[in-house]
């Protein structure tokens, strides 16, 4: 396994030396505070947090410190973890990022890379796998051993593949360590605080493990204890479906995945549509949010269901040709490729901020375009 280790720039680093007319940094004032003073997700302020986190995951540690420090999050430490089994259709990335004080952690996972054909072949992994998952059971009801639910085999291979890495460095945070310290010989020097604050967060694959390693947090024995008091929330962006209805089900009686697992889809995004509903049945859970003529709308209650064919699949690419192209732009496809990219999800949630907050470049964010 790879390990990259990045401690981010200070303030002073990041503001310009010369008096300037340009906004500066951060993004945020009292970032640390302002993540863990959360009562009700969705927040604007963690959705644009962990829209930047997620998108810049699919860069290395140091760019994605960098960036969360521009957010606010200066001094922070960022912990990347890789695993590349091409055979075994892995590649797994993940990254945490550890407030300069140690109360706040995100995990971002990175997503698909279009120019990895692994990443593809990953996604195209739909046959489920049947997994043991311990969701509590009602009162009142036998006990019996965990049920087990059929989910994404290439998903769930991802997220197991860095998991254990990841479980031993958010221990390290509890203990008021910092993510970074790996190294018995020669320890770093403590964090201020323990880990009180943990978000979970990425986009497309990303979003799909970081949807799954959510409930493997709140559901397995050896993992509530310790992250329940600390897990606030799961953010994804433009993340397809992880798991059977039935699985779907269970998460949605489980009170925090219900309300803390917040996905957010982006216009005609093809790939919360997927997988198909002729490879398997899947289906999503948590609360969606979906974006369009420039506004997001809770549509928990119509959630957006499996394509049902594949001539969407078929549609995709003259899609594609037709967008570049003023003239071609209305036709009326079901479904987008380019709605899929990260920078769209980052720029339409600034738009949350109702105009209030700067971006990660420290420019006035524009609301796409209808």
């Amino acid at each position: 396994m790879l390990i990259e280790k990045s401690i981010a720039p200070s303030l002073d680093t990041l503001r310009p030396t010369k008096p300037t007319s340009s906004p500066t940094f951060p993004v945020y004032d009292h970032l640390e505070a302002a993540l863990t003073k959360v009562e009700q997700q969705p927040d604007p302020t963690v959705a644009h947090t962990l829209a930047v986190a997620s998108g810049y995951a699919y860069s290395d540690a140091e760019t994605v410190s960098t960036m969360l420090a521009r957010m606010g999050l200066t001094g922070a430490h960022c912990l990347g973890m890789h695993m590349t089994v091409d055979a075994m259709f892995i590649r797994s990335t993940a990254y945490l990022i550890q407030s300069s004080d140690g109360s706040v952690v995100i995990l971002a996972y990175r997503g698909t890379e279009p120019t990895n054909v692994v990443n593809w072949l990953t996604d195209a992994d739909v046959h489920p796998d049947k997994i043991a998952f311990p969701f509590p059971k009602p009162q009142g009801a036998e006990a019996v051993d965990a049920d087990a639910y059929a989910v994404h085999a290439g998903f769930y291979r991802n997220v197991r593949a860095t998991r254990f890495a990841v479980i031993a460095a958010l221990k390290r945070a509890l203990e008021g360590r910092s993510v970074l310290d790996d190294d018995e010989q020669t320890p770093m020097e403590p964090m201020e605080k323990p880990l009180t604050t943990l978000y979970l967060t990425g986009h497309s694959l990303g979003g799909a493990m970081a949807a799954l390693m959510a409930v493997m947090l709140s559901v397995e024995e050896e993992y509530v204890e310790l992250f329940a008091p600390v897990s606030k929330g799961a953010y994804t962006f433009g993340a397809p479906m992880v798991g059977s209805p039935e699985f779907a089900k269970a998460c949605a009686a489980h009170e925090f995945l219900d309300r803390n697992v917040i996905r957010y889809v982006y216009r005609k995004d093809v790939v919360p549509h997927l997988p198909p509903s002729d490879s398997d049945d899947f289906q999503h859970f948590g609360r969606e949010y979906r974006y369009d003529r420039s506004e997001w709308k809770d549509t928990s209650d119509d959630p957006i269901m499996q394509m049902s064919d594949l001539i969407g699949l078929v549609e995709l690419p003259l899609g594609f040709v037709a967008s570049k192209f003023r003239g071609l732009r209305g036709l009326p496809f079901r479904f987008s490729v380019n709605d899929h990219g990260p920078q769209h999800y980052i720029s339409a949630i600034t738009a949350l901020t109702e105009g209030k907050t700067l971006n990660e470049f420290g420019d006035a964010h524009l609301i796409p375009a209808k």
